[in-house]
């Protein structure tokens, strides 16, 4: 049994509420709080019962990495995201492990060169730019509307390079959404009318998408990163097969699209709410110019996204399955059981971030830099051999968007404002971020 405690020493049996849904539901209001509460009484180990299936929830910096660094290879991922997800994003990235995932991972690195990143970026400015203009007509403005259709039209030019029409894109959105949501699905069968049902059909729609394009992009090729993908070959001259562009496309622009869409209005919400930072990010978007180089080198502005990040993870929640019995925390672990680590928890940790729920990018600026209190007290962006391989795409993107946003607009919220975030699946706010919008 692997285990960082001392063998001679008993471990601790895990503890937990006996029924889960109306934890979930307190979860849900008030995640922060109500883990501290199910912390303080039943330890660094909580049992939990996640729509039928039991939940290890793994606390604190220390065991975050030792399932997510994994070093003794005592955790799995596909078996835990395909319980979830996999029939919706079958064979991800994110759904491997061990040589296949190695095998995948080399040949997509391929699509993420910097010279990748800076093919992706040109690809992108005009359209951001002309994205944000016509959000000047907008009446009512929702941030995390705007944003959410300004990233899937991105996504689709920069990751696809295929002109759709209106009705189109809402289409392929729509798909994405009920597949993403059908992942918290209590029925998990296809019954007429579930959200289970509903992410099958989406899944079949997403694939019919990638299929009929796929010819095309093998013929003629291009920036996107559809067209990379169909050209990528590893260092040992290894290719993705059509099932294999089609598996990890669906997957990528998912994760391209919702995270990001999540951590823009993470930013533009206390943005709104703290408009000296506002102020100071535009000052220094002013100074910039458009260019890849430019907005790489805004260093204030990667200070305020890893804050936002670190305020609203985008994937609140990391699921392992436990590949042999385990001891973490000094709690024991069965064979075949799940365990996660949230981020979205431990990034509210005091030990590691004071005053955890102020906005204050200078945490991670010199010589203060609270990331580095312990290895694990970022993770946003998950650890170990499953660390987000599109995390420097969406950091470019996000700049590129920040930074024609800034020089453009400036939004407010009303005083005492705070967004009702939703954490069913990914959070997002209920309410969609409504805001004043106002020209420069």
């Amino acid at each position: 049994m692997t285990t960082t405690s001392d063998p001679t020493t008993a471990l601790k049996t895990v503890g937990g509420p006996r029924v889960g849904l109306p934890h979930l539901l307190k979860m849900r209001r008030d995640p922060i709080g109500h883990n501290d509460l199910m912390r303080a009484k039943y330890g660094e180990v909580l049992k939990l019962n996640v729509f039928g299936t039991t939940l290890y929830a793994c606390y604190g910096m220390d065991a975050a990495e030792q399932i997510l660094i994994n070093r003794d290879r005592a955790f799995v991922n596909g078996p835990a995201w395909s319980h979830f997800i996999g029939p919706f994003f079958h064979r991800g990235l994110m759904l491997l492990d061990n040589e296949e995932h190695l095998h995948d991972r080399r040949i997509m690195q391929a699509a993420f060169t910097n010279d990748a990143m800076r093919r992706y970026h040109a690809v992108m400015v005009p359209h951001i730019r002309s994205g944000l203009e016509a959000w000047a007509d907008v009446e009512n403005p929702r941030m995390y509307e705007l944003f959410k259709d300004l990233t899937l039209d991105l996504a689709l030019e920069t990751f696809v390079g295929v002109e759709l029409d209106r009705a189109e894109k809402d289409r392929i959105n729509k798909a994405f959404i009920a597949a993403v949501r059908a992942g918290t699905s209590i029925v998990r069968a296809n019954v007429p009318g579930t959200p289970w049902a509903k992410g099958l059909a989406a899944r079949k729609v997403l694939e019919d998408f990638f299929f009929k394009n796929l010819p095309a992009k093998r013929r003629d090729g291009g920036d996107d990163l559809f067209a990379q993908l169909c050209t990528a070959t590893s260092e040992d001259g290894e290719v993705f097969s059509d099932a294999d562009i089609v598996n990890q496309m669906i997957f990528l622009l998912m994760a391209a699209h919702d995270t990001t869409t999540i951590t823009m209005s993470s930013m533009a919400y206390h943005l709104a709410r703290f408009p000296e930072w506002q102020e100071k990010a535009r000052q220094e978007a002013l100074a910039a110019t458009d260019s890849y180089d430019s907005i790489t080198a805004c260093e204030l502005q990667d200070r305020i996204m890893k804050e936002s990040l670190r305020l609203c993870s985008p994937v609140p929640s990391l699921p392992r399955v436990a590949t042999r019995e385990v001891a973490v925390n000094g709690y024991r672990i069965p064979e075949g059981a799940f365990v996660t680590v949230s981020p979205f928890y431990s990034h509210f940790d005091p030990e590691y971030w004071p005053n955890p729920t102020h906005f204050d990018p200078d945490r991670f600026a010199e010589p203060r830099r609270e990331d580095h209190g312990h290895r694990m007290a970022f993770h946003g962006f998950g650890g170990g051999v499953h660390k987000c391989i599109g995390m420097f795409f969406a950091g470019v993107q996000v700049r590129a968007i920040f930074h024609e946003l800034l020089t453009t607009y400036r939004w407010s919220v009303p005083a005492g404002y705070e967004w009702p975030l939703d954490l069913v699946a990914l959070p997002f706010p209920r309410d969609r971020l409504p805001v004043t919008l106002e020209k420069l």
